[in-house]
């Protein structure tokens, strides 16, 4: 039954696209069934084939490497507060885990590997390849099928650049799509960060988390042209080979050690506005809690977050979660939303046990898995504004519209998870 709920919960999340598209008549039916078969497609592939499978299993491995080494690194400068021998007897199980020296500067070291794989050309080839099979399955234009294919590694600012000669010649539809396609995915940069604290709850957490990365960027199309539809006969960019999109975009790396100078220096910044970020944003949640608590008690204390899960509970259920299990996860919906995704996160790897069953922490994983709120519009807003100066207003236009974009399609990767699982 909870299966046939998620496939009633993928065709209720495409009708709501619809309803809050524009231009509806130009819908193409034709399109978004190509579009939804690719998706199912893309998830049995990756989640159902035993070899697959496997495959996942070293990714997870090869996180685990990856975050033993940065523990090396944090333990070395850091001591026992970066995840070193403690000098005293542990009294509290887990209080010896401090977030900012022990699990974010894992972001740190995947700038500088992200930096150096594309320097050393590995991958590039492995982004065109994906901007081509999405061209020929979805029959979208080159420019905007390697900016969604970029978006598996890269940023909502970062995969942009790959085709910022295109930028200003994008229509209007296929400016969407690239703003829907930041929405919808993480930077592998905060990948391993995500797959390390759910690692605990979730087997498997980094090969699930790849898997979202690439089922990201075909149900990105799907809702982005389903609310936003192309009424031009035209496809920027001729193909995903074109010359004039950059391979190396902005990092200009002129040897190893300059690759890996400048993935440092864009770790720090990153990791700098992570922390920020999560000061500022949990003080403000506290804050906001406080003045809630002002108000009258209604079967318990009000707070944002049972706020939030309540707004958001509906859209739990209809990924496929038990009602009872679908206020809370709706709570981590709303935090995700309002707030952003590694809070969300943070306080999905801290839910008392019990709270969600296996099959409802994968299907929240996937449903969370990407940029879709107000904070990182302004990123994406500003940057893509840079781009293309002359595209601004439209920019900013799409600005909201481009996070309901891209809930939907996190949503509609959990529910098509939750019809598999």
């Amino acid at each position: 039954m909870l299966q046939l709920q998620s496939a009633f919960g993928v065709v209720a999340l495409l009708a709501l696209a619809w309803v809050l598209g524009e231009n509806r008549r130009s819908v193409s039916l034709r399109q978004a069934i190509v579009g939804l078969v690719v998706t199912f497609a893309t998830a049995v592939v990756l989640i159902k084939l035993p070899f697959v499978a496997h495959l996942f299993g070293a990714i997870n491995d090869a996180v685990g490497a990856i975050a033993s080494a940065s523990r090396a690194g944090t333990s070395f400068v850091f001591g026992y507060l970066g995840g070193g021998a403690l000098p005293f007897d542990l009294k509290s199980p887990g209080a010896d885990f401090i977030l900012a020296f022990q699990a974010l500067p894992i972001v740190l070291l995947m700038s500088v590997l992200t930096t150096l794989l594309f320097y050393w050309r590995v991958l590039p080839p492995i982004v065109r390849g994906m901007a081509v099979a999405l061209e020929r399955t979805l029959g979208i234009g080159g420019a905007v099928g390697l900016s969604t294919a970029a978006n598996i590694f890269l940023g909502m600012v970062e995969a942009p650049l790959f085709i910022r000669p295109y930028i200003a010649q994008l229509t209007r539809s296929e400016l969407f799509l690239v703003m829907t396609g930041g929405m919808a995915g993480i930077a592998g940069t905060v990948l391993v960060l995500y797959a390390t604290l759910l690692s605990p709850l979730i087997p498997d957490a980094a090969g699930h988390f790849v898997i979202a990365s690439v089922m990201g960027a075909p149900a990105a199309i799907l809702v982005s042209l389903i609310m936003v539809p192309e009424t031009r006969d035209v496809k920027t960019g001729g193909t995903a080979g074109d010359p004039r999109l950059t391979e190396d975009p902005d990092l200009h790396a002129t040897s190893t050690m300059d690759a890996i100078v400048k993935g440092t220096t864009s770790g720090i910044e990153l990791l700098i506005n992570i922390i920020a970020m999560l000061i500022v944003l949990v003080a403000l949640v506290h804050l906001a809690n406080s003045i809630l608590a002002l108000l009258p008690e209604l079967g318990g204390a009000i707070t944002l977050q049972r706020l939030l899960g309540y707004i958001m509970a509906p859209v739990c259920w209809l990924m496929g979660l038990p009602w009872p299990q679908a206020v809370p996860a709706g709570s981590l919906m709303g935090t995700k939303t309002v707030l952003n995704e590694l809070i969300a996160y943070v306080d999905f790897s801290k839910l008392p046990a019990g709270t969600l069953d296996p099959r409802s922490r994968l299907i929240m994983l996937y449903a969370m898995c990407g940029f879709a709120n107000f904070g990182s519009l302004g990123i994406m807003v500003g940057g893509l504004g840079v781009m293309a100066p002359e595209r601004r207003a439209e920019i900013n236009s799409l600005g909201l519209k481009s996070i309901v974009s891209g809930t939907l399609t996190t949503c509609l990767m959990g529910a098509i998870v939750g019809v598999l699982t």
